[in-house]
């Protein structure tokens, strides 16, 4: 015996009594999978029950299929013997939702259908000419290639390891031309003035001196393409943080207290998915406590917050885009960002603030001190700068004389013979210096 079972693309009825129902079936199917398969002659536990089939019950199916339902979708309806029992199959397709049945949307979930929210017909809607709307792929109607800077052009060719043809012909194998006309993408990324056509083409940072915006210690706009902003980006943030320092064999090493491969890659993301259409600016906000990196825009295509920081998905909301930070090595294809960031900085928190904007927000290390200890990443500075500044002074001394000893340092340099001891110790110990020989009669050698 033939047993069925409903799913999210197949919809039992007993009859075509049930026909009113079965419509919204076949809507709610259309617009989750856009395709649907609908069974009259079948009980919803599965079992053939069969009904009466006449051309004229074939003939009424599609007639209300035809009248209820729109926009007009051309379904099989056919008569169909399963088990010696006649039964009605009728098989859906249609790309053109949403759709509606009796004037209301539906959504299938499981096997049931539900009627469709306004925000959520208004999602469905965007999704479905989320293609046909994309900001990057649009035509700029009054850029023109003049307006492009060949410098920056054939700086990003080289980046991406391509050769510089012409301006038209470089930015055509790239995609960025449509009709001979620019696309939005290459007049963001390439034109000498992007702000002249899109005012939002701009970069905003401030510090504040508090926990809040109530005191602000600096702030300035830059204006550029998307490149050049990002580089400001990330030399604003060097600039108003603290930067601690280590020793890497003779080498100084600077180390912000947020990483920097993480808040590069935060600031990529803002200037790569942010939505264009919006306003707003992308922001840099530096807090006593916090950086925080704000785009216009939430996350796209139906990604969340918990999705980002457990699984390793990508959607794009500006895919050509995209393309072009991936090109130069700016971003990775499979969307291994976020994973890094949280890698490098575990407590990066990220937040959607109503329906405008996505926030990605670092902790400062300097904020995290205990009282009474360092006065945070400032005094780390100081004391790993002046160590540094002894360390150097040690070995230029020894190099000058290899049998110098401790005392004679100290007395030469201006430092305690305590210092002394400890920078030797602390070279020695990182296989920059050696010691030949004993303390009486032996010499330094400078590895």
């Amino acid at each position: 015996m033939t047993k069925f079972q409903e799913t999210e693309t197949i919809e039992l009825k007993k009859s075509t009594s049930e026909l009113k129902e079965a419509l919204i079936s076949i809507v709610a199917m259309l617009n989750k999978h856009q395709r649907g398969e609908l069974w009259f002659g079948i009980k919803h536990d599965g079992t053939v029950a069969g009904q009466q089939v006449s051309d004229k019950t074939i003939r009424d199916v599609s007639k209300a299929i035809a009248d209820h339902i729109e926009p007009r979708i051309y379904p099989v309806v056919e008569h169909v013997e399963i088990d010696g029992k006649a039964c009605v199959k009728v098989q859906a397709e249609g790309g053109e939702h949403p759709y509606y049945a009796y004037g209301r949307a539906y959504i299938r979930v499981g096997d049931e259908d539900r009627q469709l929210s306004a925000k959520e017909l208004e999602k469905l809607i965007l999704e479905k000419n989320r293609d046909r709307l994309r900001w990057d792929t649009e035509i700029c109607a009054k850029a023109t290639f003049d307006d492009i800077g060949s410098g920056k052009l054939k700086s990003f060719l080289k980046l991406s390891g391509l050769k510089f043809d012409t301006i038209p012909n470089s930015l055509e194998k790239l995609n960025l031309v449509k009709d001979g006309k620019l696309l939005n993408a290459a007049v963001l990324c390439f034109a000498r003035k992007p702000e002249k056509f899109f005012p939002n083409a701009r970069l905003r940072c401030a510090v504040f001196g508090t926990l809040d915006t109530t005191v602000t210690l600096d702030m300035k706009d830059f204006y550029g393409d998307a490149f050049t902003l990002i580089n400001k980006a990330e030399e604003y943030i060097l600039e108003h943080i603290n930067i601690g320092m280590r020793l890497d064999g003779l080498l100084r090493v600077d180390v912000p207290e947020i990483d920097r491969e993480a808040f590069r890659e935060a600031i990529i993301n803002a200037f790569c998915h942010r939505d264009y259409r919006e306003y707003d600016s992308v922001n840099i906000a530096i807090f006593k406590d916090r950086i925080e990196i704000r785009s216009p825009g939430l996350l796209y295509g139906g990604l969340t917050i918990d999705s980002i920081r457990k699984k390793m998905v990508s959607a794009r909301r500006n895919e050509l885009l995209a393309e072009l930070f991936q090109r130069s090595h700016r971003i990775e294809k499979w969307g291994r960002g976020i994973k890094m960031i949280l890698e490098r900085e575990p407590q990066t928190e990220f937040e959607e603030i109503g329906t405008v904007q996505f926030i990605v927000r670092f902790k400062r290390k300097s904020a995290e001190q205990p009282a009474g200890g360092l006065r945070g990443i400032d005094t780390q500075k100081s004391s790993v700068k002046s160590s540094v500044k002894s360390s150097v002074k040690i070995l230029d001394a020894i190099r000058e004389n290899n049998t110098v000893t401790a005392v004679e340092l100290s007395q030469q340099l201006g430092l305690t013979l305590r210092a002394v001891e400890k920078q030797l110790a602390k070279l020695k110990q990182e296989g920059v210096l050696r010691r030949v020989g004993p303390d009486k009669g032996g010499y330094w050698e400078v590895v």
